[in-house]
C-alpha cells in the first residue's frame, strides 16, 4: 500500500496488518499525480489518498491500482485515523482501476 504524500505519514504506522511506504519514502514526492500512479501500479495494489479531485483528474480505468480516498472531517491525523477501520473492511473489495471512497462526505 502506498499513502499519498497528503496524507500524514503517522499514520503509515496505524494500518497493521499491511506493508506500507509513503510516496517521501518512496522518492517519488515530485512526481504529477498521472507519473505517480503509474509507477505506483507498477510495486503496489492500493494507493490511499484524501486528494478527492484525483479520480475526476485520471483515468482509474486504465490502471492496475486500487484508488482509496479517505474522507474526513479534516487532513489532521486524528480524523484521518478514525478512519483506519473502515479503510480496513473496504481493502478486500478495493478494485484495481476504481475508486473506493472511505468515510462519509462531510458538510460544513
Amino acid at each position: 500500500m502506498l499513502l499519498d504524500e497528503c496524507v500524514d505519514r503517522r499514520l503509515a504506522g496505524d494500518i497493521q496488518g499491511h506493508d506500507v511506504l509513503t510516496v517521501p519514502d518512496a522518492g517519488w514526492a515530485a512526481l504529477t499525480n498521472g507519473e505517480l500512479l503509474a509507477r505506483a501500479q507498477q510495486e503496489f495494489d492500493v494507493f490511499v489518498t484524501v486528494d478527492r479531485s484525483l479520480p475526476f483528474q485520471q483515468d482509474l480505468s486504465r490502471l492496475s491500482i486500487a484508488v482509496m480516498v479517505l474522507r474526513a472531517r479534516s487532513n489532521r491525523v486524528r480524523d484521518l485515523r478514525s478512519l483506519i477501520p473502515q479503510l480496513l473492511a473496504a481493502l478486500p473489495a478495493a478494485k484495481r482501476g476504481e475508486v473506493t471512497w472511505v468515510g462519509a462526505e462531510q458538510r460544513a
